[in-house]
């Protein structure tokens, strides 16, 4: 099947997906869940109705974009704040209980490829979360600010990881290449400046209408770029896009305007595109045979991602968070897939990983992705409360009424009055008038 037909099909299955989850009964049931599994129908392991070789293009720039916006969602000064804080205790809590658990496994002859599964099991995929999450109503008040801070340490530390560890240039090089690909990005924050702001304003402006999209063009450029540069320099592309969303934030940070129709337009650009392509093109790359050839390897990485990256969350937030939102976070923070499938696809490329545990850990992923957020969502639709901080009225509206971008960037800006409290975290009983959690659309996507 040539590329034009694959497309074709994949598209097809990304338009019919929400109606899918619209007909079916109960809770609304996530987007990416579906567009997953209708992968592996509709794969070379399946019905064989199309290949990934035609889409490869499409899907990486889908991985970009997913990326992208969880950079865009990455606010620096909330890593310098008590969830961002938090959230770095404990992936470094994540990432000793990795190491032991990783060196038993090989003990046992279970692993070979000890760095790239030891950082697996450290990642959180916030790029998938964040649509799940908005249209779920747990963006919200302060828990949001902690899921945020969370998801962005558990992709921005193992993608860095991966850069210095598992380039096969060495250290060295590694780190020359990393602050290489860092000063563009900075360069690049600079460029508001050197244009200044009353033509960027007019920049924006323009870029509203129908037909120039200039700020979107834009955008997308500095994705491109960023994703070239990183590649150039023997990085993870993974890299690149993660920069380039958070180049694109500091851009909107620096000009005084609304841009809340540029978010719009990345939601529809990315979510209802090339981000379905990535996903329903993982499903159809995952090796279900393999998987099938070898069950145990699937449970055991599947419940070391619980184990290792999520129940660390039941100690470091017992201070800040109630029991109920502490069970929400485990899984919330256990869920991953696509820096698993770079991982998994180093580990094969080098040699260290056989492709068994390569199957397994990628499949481990997809099966977090389908059980573990409808988990936490379950625990959060018994629970009557939600955190709640000077900004949770606000950020509560928000992330149920906007799109993805708009919402999570909302919750995720860090205010003066919640620095000052941020070490005396508590939570207050939800207003009645916002919904309550786990009550989002039945999409499970956002609205284009």
């Amino acid at each position: 099947m040539d590329g034009l037909q694959a497309l074709l099909v994949v598209t097809l299955v990304a338009a019919l997906t929400p109606m899918i989850v619209a007909a079916l009964p109960g809770p609304g049931l996530p987007q990416v869940v579906v567009l997953i599994l209708a992968g592996v129908l509709i794969g070379p392991q399946g019905l064989g109705l199309a290949s990934t070789t035609g889409i490869k293009l499409l899907s990486d720039v889908g991985l970009g974009f997913l990326f992208l916006l969880a950079g865009y969602e990455l606010d620096l000064r909330l890593l310098r704040a008590h969830a961002g804080r938090l959230a770095i205790m404990g992936w470094v809590i994540s990432a000793v209980i990795s190491v032991g658990t990783v060196a038993a496994l090989g003990f046992l002859g279970f692993v070979h490829a000890f760095v790239p599964i030891g950082l697996a099991l450290t990642t959180t995929a916030l790029g998938t979360l964040l649509p799940i999450l908005h249209d779920n109503n747990m963006l919200a008040g302060q828990f949001g600010r902690y899921v945020l801070a969370a998801g962005a340490v558990g992709e921005l530390f193992p993608i860095v990881a991966i850069s210095l560890f598992l380039t096969g240039r060495g250290e060295f090089v590694a780190i020359a290449s990393i602050l290489a690909v860092g000063v563009m990005a900075i360069l690049l924050t600079l460029l508001p400046r050197i244009i200044g702001d009353a033509k960027l304003r007019a920049i924006f402006r323009q870029g509203r209408r129908a037909t120039s999209q200039t700020t979107l063009r834009w955008s997308i450029v500095l994705l491109l770029l960023l994703l070239v540069a990183a590649e150039k320099f023997g990085l993870d592309v993974v890299l690149g896009a993660m920069l380039a969303g958070m180049v694109l934030r500091s851009w909107t940070h620096q000009v005084d305007v609304d841009v809340t129709p540029l978010e719009g337009k990345l939601d529809a650009v990315g979510y209802g595109f090339f981000i379905p392509v990535f996903f329903v093109a993982s499903g159809m790359a995952l090796d279900v045979k393999s998987i099938a050839e070898n069950p145990v390897r699937l449970i055991v990485f599947f419940v070391l991602l619980l184990v290792v990256r999520g129940l660390p969350s039941l100690l470091v937030y017992r201070r800040a968070l109630p029991l109920r939102q502490r069970v929400e976070m485990t899984f919330i923070t256990a869920t991953t897939m696509p820096l698993l499938i770079a991982l998994a696809a180093i580990g094969l490329s080098t040699g260290v990983m056989i492709p068994a545990n390569a199957a397994a850990l990628v499949g481990a992923g997809v099966l977090s992705v389908l059980f573990y957020p409808l988990i936490a969502i379950s625990v959060a639709r018994r629970g009557c409360t939600v955190a709640a901080g000077p900004d949770a009225a606000v950020a509560g509206s928000g992330a149920s009424a906007g799109g993805v971008v708009g919402a999570a960037r909302a919750v995720g800006e860090p205010s003066a009055a919640i620095e000052a409290d941020a070490a005396d975290d508590h939570t207050a009983p939800r207003p009645a008038s916002d919904p309550a959690p786990g009550q989002g659309t039945a999409d499970g996507w956002p609205a284009a």
